[in-house]
């Protein structure tokens, strides 16, 4: 099979493509042949070794944690699926692999992909759609009325966070530049903050629910616009940064400071309960999410899609925090 690995850390020029052979699944894992996968954040992360205190890897190695295909083959303990079920996942970090023509994924991992979406549109969800509702309903617990803060509304986790807290009845605000002003209140955002002429800090208060993407740089300014027993929902430390200035093993240690530092000073302050979030692969989950796909309430936001021998280019694009919504590549029809 064709995949896109890498044998060392680095830049996207890293990335090789190669012939592998076929994985063979697992008693409990399904063989899925891959029509689409989509580049995240925490894969150029990974690939440039920023994360390799947390995560390292045993090259060579394949990314990839969104996938959209078909099942080609099942383990003898699988229940749920069939040869032939079109299917969506995000699974695990520690087994990744949606950069390649086939992948093996636990059953519990995996879901049918919602009917109305192509294999390109369903692969743009699984990861920033099982991030979103952790944050929102399970930590969070958003219910109809509060007011929910996203930030970075325009990316990929935004996106969908801002169209489950609409879906919820919350008052959605969101941060984003002017240019994606109107794209973020077509998702259902009912205010948006253009922090390239104001800081949310200065201009919001009261806020019920925070699903914090910006990390250290937005820590002061979430704690002064929740409210006393507010939420904050946290996907990002900037772990690459500690990685650079303190090596893979120190870093070990800054960074459980960082995140002690972020979770107990909120509560003491304001009462406030803040957890980091990372996302938990779940299949009953994704099922959850494809209802609600095929209902109308959540709609893919696919920036670009790009051939699967093109990752590199799509991990530039990736690093310029630019992209609106996903970016997709397409392996096989």
């Amino acid at each position: 099979m064709r995949a896109m690995t890498i044998h060392e850390y680095g830049g996207p020029e890293v990335f090789r493509l190669e012939e592998l052979p076929k994985p063979t699944p697992g008693p409990r894992d399904i063989l899925v042949r891959v029509c689409a996968a989509a580049v995240n954040p925490v894969d150029w992360k990974v690939r440039s070794g920023g994360q390799r205190n947390i995560i390292r890897l045993r090259f060579p190695w394949v990314l990839g944690l969104d996938v959209s295909g078909v099942v080609e083959a099942v383990g003898a303990e699988v229940t749920r699926f069939r040869v032939g079920d079109e299917v969506w996942s995000s699974p695990t970090h520690r087994r990744p692999g949606s950069y390649a023509e086939y992948m093996c994924i636990a059953e519990d991992e995996a879901a049918k992909k919602p009917k109305n979406l192509s294999h390109d549109e369903a692969a743009s969800i699984p990861l920033v759609g099982l991030t979103a509702y952790q944050c929102v309903v399970e930590k969070g617990r958003l219910t109809r009325g509060q007011t929910l803060l996203v930030h970075a509304g325009s990316g990929g986790v935004g996106a969908f966070a801002i169209q489950l807290g609409k879906h919820l009845g919350a008052h959605v605000v969101t941060t984003c530049s002017g240019k994606n002003a109107d794209f973020v209140r077509d998702l259902g955002a009912e205010r948006v903050v253009d922090y390239t002429k104001e800081s949310f800090a200065d201009v919001l208060e009261n806020v019920d629910v925070i699903l914090d993407s910006m990390g250290e740089p937005a820590f002061d300014g979430n704690l002064k616009v929740i409210r006393k027993g507010g939420r904050i929902s946290n996907i990002t430390v900037d772990v690459p940064a500690q990685v650079a200035r303190y090596g893979a093993f120190f870093s070990l240690f800054t960074l459980a400071w960082t995140m002690i530092w972020m979770h107990l000073w909120p509560l003491l302050k304001k009462g406030v309960h803040l957890r980091h979030v990372i996302k938990r692969c779940d299949g009953r989950q994704l099922e959850i999410i494809a209802s609600l796909v095929e209902a109308g309430v959540i709609r893919p936001v696919v920036e670009r899609v790009f051939p699967l021998d093109h990752v590199a280019e799509a991990h530039r694009v990736s690093e310029t925090h630019r992209a609106r919504g996903k970016l997709v590549l397409h392996v096989a029809d």
